[in-house]
């Protein structure tokens, strides 16, 4: 089971992560929101441990684009702050549990280990427009019932069009959802998996808004 874990302290990051090796887990270690989010892009992980006092973005930000996506994966806050307010908030963001800094590592071990028993099972919307089929959760796609194989970046994009059906989605919007950043890419690589898309799904599925951006379904009313 690989395990993300979000922690900018070094000494604690260490700490945690020979734990986690120790009993069983394979980690991958970053220290700053922006490399969590390219993690999350590229990898799929059984759970993410995550600092919300980072530098830079919050880890709240991680959190945002992760639900965003309807990411299910199972969230451990790890902080130091231990008002009430401050845990609400976290979990009403969408995290699964959190543990207040400094903790004992078997708590630790033990909170991991439910949130991830609740995480299976757990049901994501299923999104459709005329024969197609996404599901988030299996990230999967079907086509009169056959499934289509997509690239992650090409399901992303997808889900964010399917998800806002009859409305312009721009490209700025895609690139934040498929990338977790808007400007920071090449301009025609939206272009592109758009392109990729219609080859695999059908040239009339997405259709272009000339200086807007790309929309799946009618114009809105």
């Amino acid at each position: 089971m690989n395990i993300l874990l979000v922690e900018d302290d070094v000494m604690l990051g260490e700490a945690v992560r020979d734990g986690l090796r120790q009993n069983g887990f394979s980690v991958d270690w970053v220290g700053d929101a922006a490399l969590a989010k390219t993690a999350l892009i590229d990898h799929s992980y059984a759970a993410v441990l995550l600092d919300l006092g980072l530098p830079g973005s919050s880890g709240l930000s991680v959190l945002s684009v992760l639900r965003g996506r309807y990411d299910a994966t199972p969230v451990l806050i790890l902080t130091a702050r231990d008002k009430l307010s401050d845990r609400i908030v976290g979990l009403d963001a969408g995290a699964d549990d959190y543990i207040v800094k400094p903790f004992q590592s078997d708590e630790l071990y033990a909170r991991l280990r439910a949130v991830m028993r609740r995480s299976q099972g757990r049901v994501s919307p299923v999104l459709s427009y005329a024969n197609l089929v996404l599901d988030p959760a299996r990230r999967e796609v079907t086509r009169d019932g056959e499934p289509v194989a997509l690239s992650a970046h090409e399901f992303r994009t997808l889900m964010l069009l399917m998800e806002r059906q009859g409305r312009v989605v721009t490209r700025e919007q895609l690139e934040e959802a498929v990338y977790g950043s808007s400007g920071t890419i090449e301009s025609n690589t939206i272009a592109v998996y758009v392109h990729q898309l219609r080859r695999k799904l059908g040239d009339q599925v997405i259709a272009t808004v000339h200086g807007y951006g790309y929309r799946i379904g009618g114009a809105p009313a």
